[in-house]
């Protein structure tokens, strides 16, 4: 698939439609990698003693493809499944992008942690830095609601997409989080994000997409 952005006429068609309880929450792509091929570049020495040279250079040398183009525009898949509203997911990561586009939208929602596409190398960087997988840059990754989620997972994953559904939206503005085994709690205020916390704000340049 070639690799391309959206116009800006088809981000309107999206931005201009409101999202109703019970519609789901979808992201596409998987959070975190610009984020930690970031932290890797910047600080090698933080990994390098726990991870082999060939496995850091694959992570740093891979790429994300945009996960729509002038072959499948977004613009298509609105009246097809219903999509209502969209986010790019970016700086302060997935929690802020949840945050920010429920409050937009003034809509409460439910979502489950462990549902959000992950890719496994993030998770172990992460971990190794201490850094929070789900408050830390991505790239090319949107968080939809759509009125048929399942249905737009299905049809993503059959295009060689990473998606998922991982909550749905309800009346209110609560934003629940599901943590599996462990419960239920709420959204807190997103602080920033996880690369100022451990490279400062100062000359920060973000990795290749």
């Amino acid at each position: 698939m070639k690799t391309g952005k959206n116009t800006e006429k088809e981000e309107k068609i999206i931005e201009n439609r409101k999202v109703r309880p019970g519609e789901l929450f979808v992201v596409a792509g998987s959070i975190g990698q610009i984020g930690i091929r970031t932290l890797l570049a910047e600080k090698p020495d933080w990994f390098s003693p726990w991870f082999s040279a060939s496995y850091l250079e694959r992570i740093l040398q891979e790429e994300e493809p945009y996960l729509f183009d002038e072959e499948k525009p977004l613009k298509e898949l609105v009246d097809r499944f219903g999509i209502t509203g969209w986010r790019a997911v970016g700086e302060g990561g997935i929690l802020k992008a949840v945050w920010d586009f429920s409050g937009e939208q003034g809509i409460g929602l439910t979502f489950g942690l462990r549902r959000i596409p992950v890719k496994q190398h993030v998770i172990e960087l992460c971990e190794q830095c201490g850094a929070n997988p789900y408050a830390i840059w991505c790239g090319r990754c949107l968080l939809l609601a759509v009125k048929e989620g399942w249905q737009l997972v299905q049809n993503l994953r059959e295009q060689g997409m990473e998606a998922e559904v991982i909550g749905a939206a309800e009346a209110g503005i609560a934003r629940r989080i599901c943590h599996g085994e462990d419960g239920t709690g709420y959204l807190e205020r997103p602080r920033e994000d996880e690369l100022y916390r451990l490279l400062g704000r100062d000359g920060l340049k973000l990795a290749d997409q």
